[in-house]
């Protein structure tokens, strides 16, 4: 299959060149020609599958023999190596928890499948020597991929992440690891780290000297395992003999990979009524589905930091699966929430229904009450744990939230960090030194 770039479709490149590098020369983000429509057959037989079973068939279905059975078979099994449940709440509602993996975030999946897709890679190029892997993050994403890619041989993880903006348990994650994982401290905001990252891939000396790649959700391999999970939870839900003819999910949204994700699923086949995308008070993407304008503005920082973003990079990928504003509308209902509303809902939620909601899913979770029709099923995906904002949700709920041992391990060591100035010169001469 081939893949192109969302600013040129006359830019081709196989699956390994557009995971390598993870942005186009023209600064597009690649998707595929085309998505493969999943067999009939298969859909109505896939609640007799296992996660991983089934995961292995669609990541199949999806890559088209890009990548050898048995190299994909390890990596879909290593991936979805822990538990997904859908949990049914005490008013009717559904939560996928995406967080049992290593870091307790929905990334681990995401950067669990491309570590292992880029090192098969890497292992055919020896004569690249050492592949270094560029990832700016509010919290989660840094720790998900530093985690995957630990101890990895031939190859670098370099995390940026803004100063102040990181709370202890998530620097822990990935700044205690030492070993190939740099935490890299910037001065500015998170967009201003996404902006370090997108110059390096661009500046023509770098590339000269190292071969770099992207593993944020621009990378089109980190959407490939997301887009499986949306049919983990159609399963579920048939396994508790649930009405699945009116699917609506809710997807806490800050660069747009997770909706791109849910819209790759759907092209493919699964049978989902509409999406509703739900954002914090960086609310670009609920602003355009209103006015059918995108203006990207300076983050705002909140509550629910993964969802911080003032300019979603997957926008052209949502673009590009529905075609145009109107079409958007019609598979898509956006909401917007603020602290005070965030903070209101979680606190409803765990006094109500004693389910603990982290600020992330709790954006999603109220958009459902707010957004299902009679005769429909909700799920909102949750995409943290609560115990990753420890000190924040013992606030809100006046009571103590555990804190799980795959947590409790990180905040046990040493913290080691290179900070830098917000300035593209600073970042490329620690690049160019390390």
């Amino acid at each position: 299959m081939l893949y192109h770039s969302t600013s040129n479709h006359q830019t081709a490149v196989r699956l390994e060149q557009a995971v390598i590098k993870g942005l186009a020369p023209d600064g597009g983000l690649y998707v595929p020609d085309a998505l493969p429509r999943l067999p009939k057959a298969f859909l109505r037989n896939m609640s007799a599958m296992t996660l991983q079973e089934m995961s292995y068939a669609i990541a199949a279905y999806t890559l088209n023999s890009d990548v050898p059975a048995d190299v994909l078979h390890d990596i879909v099994f290593e991936t979805f190596n822990f538990p997904i449940p859908l949990v049914e709440t005490a008013s009717g509602k559904y939560v996928l928890e995406l967080f049992h993996g290593t870091t307790m975030a929905f990334k681990d999946i995401g950067a669990r499948f491309l570590a292992r897709l880029l090192d098969y890679y890497r292992q055919r190029h020896p004569e690249w020597h050492t592949l270094n892997v560029l990832v700016p993050t509010s919290g989660d994403t840094g720790s998900a991929v530093a985690n995957s890619f630990l101890g990895m041989p031939g190859v670098n993880v370099y995390v940026l992440y803004p100063r102040g903006a990181v709370n202890l348990i998530q620097r822990a994650q990935f700044a205690t690891l030492g070993h190939n994982v740099t935490a890299v401290e910037v001065n500015g905001t998170f967009d201003d780290c996404k902006s370090l990252v997108e110059k390096a891939f661009m500046d023509d000396e770098l590339n000269s000297v190292m071969r770099m790649t992207s593993a944020t959700s621009i990378n089109y391999a980190r959407l490939v395992p997301q887009m499986i999970y949306y049919f983990w939870a159609y399963i579920q839900l048939e396994k508790l003999q649930r009405d699945t003819r009116n699917l609506v999910f809710a997807v806490p949204c800050s660069n747009l990979g997770n909706l791109a994700s849910g819209l790759m699923a759907q092209r493919m086949g699964l049978p989902v009524k509409r999406f509703v995308s739900v954002e914090n008070q960086n609310n670009i993407f609920y602003n355009y589905v209103k006015t059918g304008l995108f203006t990207p503005k300076p983050t705002q920082y909140s509550i629910a930091p993964a969802l911080d973003a003032g300019c979603p990079t997957n926008f052209d990928r949502i673009i590009e699966l529905l075609g145009s504003h109107e079409n958007v509308c019609r598979h898509i209902h956006a909401y917007s929430y603020d602290d005070d509303q965030i903070v209101q809902t979680i606190q409803h939620t765990y006094r109500e229904e004693q389910y603990l909601l982290d600020p992330h899913t709790a954006v999603a979770y109220r958009a459902l009450g707010e957004d299902l029709k009679p005769g429909e099923t909700g799920i909102a995906l949750g995409t943290a744990h609560p115990a990753k904002l420890k000190n924040l949700m013992e606030d809100i709920i006046g009571h103590p939230v555990p804190l799980p041992d795959q947590l409790a391990h990180f905040i046990k060591g040493q913290i080691h960090v290179k900070k830098i100035s917000n300035g593209f010169t600073a970042f490329k001469r620690l690049l160019m030194q390390t």
